[in-house]
């Protein structure tokens, strides 16, 4: 059977050739730990991870000391915010982020919550951006952090990162930023961004899961961080545990590639997004969620009226590989979409395109057509009850 059109690149992406063929000497000949200091299979790997550091570090402008190896961002998220949290508890004990941020930040700050601390949850405007006058109104003498992403895992919307670090540097306040969707996709600087802790994931940039990063600014000002891993302290003490090679490897690859076709391929993924959108556009009922001018290329994310969906997404699931909002939450009402001001008819009834590096015009014209007939099939049919 013909595999359906992949379109879900906000979720996962494919690990690139180049990529893998990179990764694989690491799992046979070039195996080793390395912590093993002792001898020529501990050099080989613990070289390979430095190379990758050094990469890393550099497409955000870091240090190498500076990264922490996770496995994900989900791992960075958790340790940038409790890690921080637990440091300075005596200190500070309220922090800023937004409605529509991950769950992987959203649910540390819940659970900080238990534990003492206020957080305060921005709300956004009607195209998902934040109001930086709602942000600069919110800090307090006691904030300790604002966490704010780079880009929206549904919506794509691209927040204004160097003027919010430029907000929390006049307020002597750290900032977070979740840069899992925006590594290798758009420009990142943590210097003239004024950013203090920055969380990456591989799986986004066509890497391979289960490896991530955080950024841990070490200067002007240094940022401590309480470890959330205990055990071998490895990354200097920061995250305990044997560091996996081959992923670290394959990281580094990815970013690479990455930012050697960002400009590229942004161009080429954007010309992808706007013709999709110009093809459904004049369909009856269709809202765009989120920002169209800030936001990523690979994105756009739609709600449309009058359709069950349910039915929506059983009647493309054969043809087209998309999902209604973030693919940690599946099966419940998007709380991105639900900030934004969309109903739960609307909110049920959305799909997030995630086009990617091998998304093809023909994939697109093919996608569209298909989403025409099914809407046309649909609406014939009587719409359940929200």
């Amino acid at each position: 059977m013909k595999r359906p059109i992949y379109l879900d690149n906000h979720a996962t992406t494919p690990v690139d050739p180049q990529v893998l063929e990179t990764m694989l000497p690491y799992f046979t000949e070039q195996f080793g730990n390395p912590a093993s200091a002792g001898h020529v299979y501990g050099w080989e790997a613990a070289a390979a991870v430095e190379r990758s550091r050094e990469i890393i570090a550099a497409s955000i402008g870091a240090e190498p000391e500076e990264i922490v190896f996770t496995s994900g961002a989900t791992e960075a998220n958790n340790l940038a915010i409790k890690g921080l949290a637990e440091a300075y508890f005596s200190d500070c004990r309220h922090l800023i982020t937004v409605q529509t941020e991950h769950r992987a930040v959203l649910d540390p700050c819940a659970y900080l919550e238990t534990l003492g601390f206020e957080v305060t949850y921005l709300p956004v405007q009607k195209n998902g951006l934040l109001d930086l006058t709602l942000l600069e109104q919110a800090i307090r003498d006691d904030t300790l952090l604002v966490s704010v992403m780079a880009a929206n895992n549904e919506i794509g919307v691209l927040q204004p990162i160097a003027e919010i670090g430029a907000l929390c540097r006049r307020y002597e306040v750290f900032f977070h930023c979740d840069a899992a969707q925006a590594i290798a996709k758009i420009p990142l600087n943590v210097q003239t961004q004024n950013i203090d802790l920055m969380s990456l994931t591989a799986h986004k940039v066509y890497g391979p899961k289960g490896i991530g990063a955080l950024y841990v600014r070490r200067k002007n000002p240094r940022v401590n961080l309480a470890p959330q891993l205990h055990g071998g302290g490895q990354e200097r003490g920061r995250r305990s545990g044997t560091l996996y090679t081959p992923q670290i490897v394959g990281f580094g690859k990815a970013v690479e590639i990455g930012l050697a076709q960002m400009d590229e391929e942004n161009a080429r993924i954007q010309q992808l997004r706007d013709r999709l959108w110009q093809q459904l556009q004049p369909l009856e009922g269709i809202y765009l969620n989120g920002d169209l001018d800030q936001r990523l290329p690979h994105n756009l994310n739609i709600s449309i009226e009058n359709v069950d969906g349910t039915a929506l997404l059983l009647a493309l699931r054969n043809t087209v590989a998309l999902s209604t909002g973030s693919a940690c939450s599946s099966g419940k009402p998007s709380h991105v979409l639900t900030a934004l001001g969309r109903s739960p008819a609307l909110c049920r009834a959305s799909l997030r395109f995630g086009l990617g590096r091998f998304t093809t015009t023909t994939d697109i014209d093919h996608v569209a057509q298909t989403l025409q007939q099914t809407l046309h099939s649909l609406r014939k049919m009587p719409t359940k009850t929200p």
